[in-house]
């Protein structure tokens, strides 16, 4: 299921702790469209620790992202997170064929795979020759609960869509960092990317070299801390003050009282996660940070981070080179641009 691939064209779709983000692209030569674009909030609870807890809200809330979008598409891709994945780099004889190879891989799973067989599903992708050992290809091992799998697939059905790919969420960033490398100014070959993108309720950091990722590292912090200040210290529920965060209408006080300490806290939080990659890869300082997530999307917040931390700063957006079809409004898919990294780079998953 991880490393499925499909001619026919397939919505990009991140189910989040949060929000549904569904994106569709379309490509001619080497140019992407975006066909079709909708983010869709899901009600509190309904998925926790990257888990769906609530299949009819979430099924919902994608029926509702699809209608919001005017796609006809039926064909998705979608992913597994991090920390419900299980990924390992292993090495394999390069005298192998595919089918041997995957027979072999079953012989030998239960020495990576933490779970029983029959529990998980099982997929890998020839990555190419070993570097460390001549006559050798390494290969990328990726299981997942097959609950996992299956409750993702469930949310889709009720939506009325079939999921052709199931990712692992970090390898679709990595494939919606191609499209930031080609705006960078110098090779992103020679460059160590740390991409932090700061969700609801976790921030991930993924450092890229050569545009693979090579480190990855979890923290509880996200912009819901930012919401729930906001309700708290204006009366409002929660709801309202995700909608006053995003369209504004607050008082003066805001930025001074609430949103500045916030912003501390994201470089704070940005500062940590780079210093601990740092403690393990010495010789491997960050050249450029990428702001993603919802709060990537803060103004000045990425001049903040690049200025308190030395390090140049921009924010994630993965459509700045694309065309938009007509049923696309610029300014909000500019706007979520940050946050749809993952989205986008399912959607990218039509053309392998």
């Amino acid at each position: 299921m991880f490393f499925s691939s499909k001619s026919n064209i397939m919505l990009g779709l991140d189910i989040s702790s949060t929000a549904i983000k569904l994106i569709e692209l379309s490509r001619s030569g080497m140019n992407y469209r975006v066909e079709s674009y909708a983010a869709e909030p899901l009600p509190p609870n309904s998925v926790v620790e990257n888990k769906l807890q609530e299949l009819d809200a979430v099924g919902s809330a994608i029926a509702k992202a699809v209608k919001r979008s005017n796609t006809k598409a039926k064909n998705a891709a979608v992913a597994v997170s991090g920390s419900s994945v299980i990924t390992k780099m292993i090495t394999m004889p390069a005298s192998l064929s595919e089918e041997e190879m995957e027979g072999q891989i079953e012989l030998e799973a239960d020495q990576y795979i933490p779970y029983p067989l029959e529990e998980v599903n099982l997929d890998f992708e020839v990555q190419g020759p070993s570097e460390k050992k001549p006559g050798m290809m390494d290969v990328l091992l990726a299981a997942s609960r097959s609950e996992n799998i299956e409750d993702r697939q469930a949310a889709l059905e009720l939506a009325g869509l079939v999921a052709k790919v199931v990712d692992v969420e970090a390898y679709a960033l990595e494939n919606a960092f191609s499209l930031i490398s080609a705006q960078m100014e110098g090779d992103a070959v020679d460059q160590t990317i740390a991409v932090v993108d700061i969700g609801a309720t976790t921030t991930t950091l993924n450092v890229l070299r050569n545009k693979k990722i090579i480190y990855t590292r979890e923290q509880a912090f996200g912009g819901r801390q930012l919401t729930e200040e906001i309700q708290r210290k204006y009366g409002l529920s929660y709801n309202e003050a995700g909608m006053a965060k995003k369209q504004g209408g607050l008082p003066d006080s805001y930025i001074t009282e609430v949103l500045e300490p916030f912003k501390d806290a994201m470089v704070q939080q940005v500062n940590r996660s780079l210093t601990f990659f740092n403690s393990n890869s010495p010789s491997t300082p960050v050249d450029r940070i990428i702001l993603a997530g919802g709060s990537a999307s803060i103004q000045g917040v990425d001049e903040l981070i690049g200025d308190r931390l030395g390090t140049t700063t921009s924010i994630a957006n993965p459509f700045a080179n694309m065309s938009l079809s007509s049923r696309v409004n610029p300014q909000s898919l500019s706007s979520d641009a940050p946050a749809l990294m993952i989205a986008c780079g399912l959607a990218l998953r039509s053309f392998d």
